[in-house]
């Protein structure tokens, strides 16, 4: 990457400055990077650290969209989830979802009326409603198709299949959506697919945009300070709720963003992850609010709240939040107990949906809107800001932003994204037979055990192989407290992923945080690992670790035993 950026220091020009390397960011300079053109991406954080380090996990259509009538939204998302279940198999995973219903006909006419514009959305959806709902998504879901159509059952067979589920219901209906597993991975594997597709790009993390200078943008490492000067010739802002600070940084005022706050908890509570079995339950809240809960990663993920809200840098789920999500599901659950002690994780984002006047939150679109600062005064490059979005539908807007972007460089469109694959999703195998072979050549070829094989595939898709034999030519000793993570694995991720600071391995290119698993001898352990491979001194290391341990403490509720 040094000799990347040198080339770029030397020429002082590039096609395409990105501000911003979450999913919208990541999935355009991937973009851009297979149509030829030179792409410099940059963010002051680490790549999928920001709002994409904080969705739902999930991957879906956007069934809610259909009674706010974002009727194309649902089918750019259904089409666009079924591409990334073959794109990413590694880490997008079909989920059977459960809606419980307490009515047979609630909410039909409200929903008909908030489909036509009025303002306001249905407290409680009956049977009727969400079947017609449920057929709708499935007819939107038809193209790309890999998962089933949605099916009904009575109070009788849902109690059975769900014991705990209160006996309020009269109904439940279940379809299939998707979870992503490793969402900051799969950011970083959109950046890193970016870089092979184009030997003259590049990206850089922890590096921050200092102002602008006619021209000329001034970016600075916040690693290693050092400074880059670059003329690009159109510039992307993609900083999710931070874009307006970002236009004020190129010298423009606006107000483009009016973000809404969610948050989620996850619990170790094995009894709840037997009951799921593998689904999630998709419910409604008292006020009418949408909920969810299912497994993620041996965790019980429960979300979301929806809140206004607009300071993305000190964004957390707070107490009250935190006491909404635990009522919702003890009463959606009665049987089982739900309590603090139980948690082991929280995390908030905020959404970077367009600004808006609404007083419902649920009611702000979540489509995606493209405004141009074109150029003026002294600054000759226009300026595209990516307003909304959402995970699901990141390749598609991704790509009508690149095909602007070419049109206005009077470029045309060389390959489409469509069917490229992502990561260790390439050459991923297709059924359970080759997958075990695939696993049987890891283990052979690296000499590791079968068990730790499965477990890398799990977490890397294809380029398990890669990280295997550096594991194999370097330390397989068990790091304490993560048994299945090897230091050799760690030691792969700091040379070979751009890490620059602790928390990029342990927030984002592994899950060792947001399962609970990370314990303070355990983060030590990393740190030293990293300290060797970057080369830091002990009191660096330090830094590293009190700055971790305060991140987990005061955005995520984690004090480190």
């Amino acid at each position: 990457m040094a000799e990347r950026m040198e080339a770029i220091a030397r020429t002082g020009t590039v096609d395409v400055v990105i501000i911003g390397a979450g999913v919208n960011g990541a999935g355009l300079f991937r973009d851009l990077c297979a149509q030829g053109l030179t792409c410099l991406i940059l963010d002051k954080s680490d790549y999928g650290s920001g709002t994409s380090a904080a969705p739902s996990r999930l991957i879906h259509g956007g069934l809610k969209y259909l009674e706010t009538g974002e009727l194309r939204l649902v089918a750019q998302s259904t089409y666009e989830r079924n591409l990334l279940l073959r794109n990413a198999p590694h880490y997008v995973k079909p989920l059977a979802t459960v809606i419980p219903i307490f009515s047979w006909t609630k909410g039909v006419w409200s929903a008909v009326r908030t489909l036509f514009g009025a303002k306001g959305t249905p407290r409680s959806r009956g049977a009727l409603l969400i079947k017609t709902g449920l057929s709708m998504y499935d007819a939107y879901g038809a193209r790309q198709r890999v998962m089933p159509r949605h099916s009904m059952a009575g109070k009788a067979a849902s109690l059975r299949s769900l014991p705990a589920l209160t006996p309020r219901i009269v109904a439940t209906g279940t379809y299939y959506d998707a979870t992503v597993t490793h969402p900051e991975r799969l950011v970083a594997e959109l950046v890193r697919d970016g870089l092979a597709a184009s030997p003259t790009s590049a990206a850089v993390n922890h590096a921050r945009l200092e102002s602008r200078a006619g021209d000329t943008l001034v970016i600075s490492s916040l690693l290693d300070g050092a400074t880059l000067r670059v003329k690009p010739k159109i510039v992307v802002n993609a900083g999710g709720p931070w874009i307006d600070t970002v236009n004020a940084t190129l010298g423009e005022t606006s107000r483009m963003i009016g973000g809404t706050k969610g948050s989620h908890i996850l619990l170790r509570h094995d009894a709840l992850l037997k009951e799921l079995d593998g689904r999630m339950i998709y419910f409604e809240a008292d006020d009418g609010r949408i909920c969810l809960v299912f497994d993620y990663l041996g965790r019980a993920m429960v979300g979301s709240t929806d809140i206004k809200a607009d300071q993305p840098d000190s964004v957390r789920c707070e107490d009250d939040e935190i006491d909404y999500l635990l009522d919702s599901l003890g009463k959606l659950l009665p049987k089982m107990h739900f309590d603090r002690s139980q948690i082991v994780y929280t995390y908030s984002g905020i959404r970077p949906l367009p600004a808006n006047d609404a007083r419902d939150p649920g009611l702000i679109s979540r489509d995606h809107v493209t405004p141009v600062l074109e150029p003026t005064g002294d600054r000759p490059f226009p300026v595209l800001s990516l307003v909304g979005g959402k995970w699901t539908t990141f390749r598609g807007y991704a790509e009508e932003v690149a095909d602007t972007v070419l049109q206005r460089l009077g470029r045309s469109r060389a390959v489409s994204t469509e069917v490229m694959p992502i990561g260790g999703g390439r050459n991923y195998p297709g059924d359970d037979a080759a997958r075990h072979r695939l696993v049987a050549d890891i283990a052979a070829t690296s000499g590791l055990p079968q068990a730790q094989a499965e477990a890398l595939f799990a977490r890397y898709g294809t380029t398990a192989h890669a990280v295997a034999r550096h594991i194999a030519a370097s330390s397989a000793v068990a790091l304490p407290d993560a048994p299945d993570h090897v230091e050799g694995e760690i030691d792969y991720l700091i040379r070979h992923e751009q890490v620059g600071r602790l928390a990029d391995i342990v927030l984002r290119r592994t899950a060792l945080a947001v399962t609970g698993t990370l314990t303070r001898r355990l983060l030590r352990r990393i740190a030293e690992i990293a300290g060797q491979g970057l080369a830091w001194d002990a009191a660096r290391m330090e830094q590293e670790i009190e700055s971790v341990s305060d991140e987990l403490s005061r955005l995520h509720g984690v004090t480190l035993a």
